[in-house]
């Protein structure tokens, strides 16, 4: 996957997402954005990236993810090989907030279609993003920054759900200023609607 990716944001039952919990596993230590962002500039090692990537996920899914980094020539490298199908990337110090992330296979798909602006798969896809997200328009799904119109949101911890039919998302509140405490649909109306759930 292309770097593209790193700048992005953004995953039991679905009932009761809002009260989702994952306590028993604390993750890693996150990457500190200020000291990435300090005089140095130093680049992180790979096993501080593969540390960061780890808080994304549940302790005993990231232990086993295969961890990506961009590879500063616009592509992907693979820092280290999994054996669930789970794929981490690390924080990017870069934007504002924790952002590391985690996916499967299907919401894998889901992502190279979004960023290649073509039609996602019809197959449901999970994602987690345990250590908090980046601020992002809940309207447009290529927002670039904030606006007066798209309605740009905060995330904290939560768990997102991919692809699945239009109507599993008619159960949640679509409105573009959501109550992020709870579940609530993103980009609702376009091809790539999903579901945010937070995780207390």
């Amino acid at each position: 996957m292309r770097t593209s990716i790193a700048v992005a944001c953004l995953n039991a039952t679905l009932l009761g997402l809002s009260q989702f919990t994952l306590a028993a596993d604390p993750p890693a230590a996150p990457m500190n954005h200020e000291a990435m962002s300090g005089e140095t500039h130093a680049a992180p090692t790979d096993q501080q990236l593969i540390a960061s990537a780890m808080t994304a996920a549940p302790r005993h899914v990231a232990a086993h993810a295969t961890v990506v980094a961009p590879d500063g020539k616009g592509g992907m490298r693979t820092l280290r090989k999994g054996t669930n199908g789970f794929t981490c990337m690390p924080d990017n110090p870069a934007t504002p907030g924790p952002d590391p992330m985690c996916w499967d296979k299907n919401a894998g798909d889901w992502i190279d279609a979004w960023l290649n602006h073509k039609t996602p798969p019809a197959k449901v896809g999970f994602m987690y993003m345990l250590a908090g997200g980046t601020d992002f328009s809940n309207t447009d799904p290529y927002a670039k920054e904030p606006t007066s119109t798209n309605h740009w949101i905060k995330t904290g911890p939560h768990i997102m759900i991919v692809g699945a039919d239009s109507a599993f998302y008619d159960g949640y509140p679509k409105g573009a200023d959501p109550d992020t405490r709870g579940p609530y649909v993103m980009w609702a109306g376009t091809p790539y609607q999903h579901l945010m759930a937070p995780v207390h």
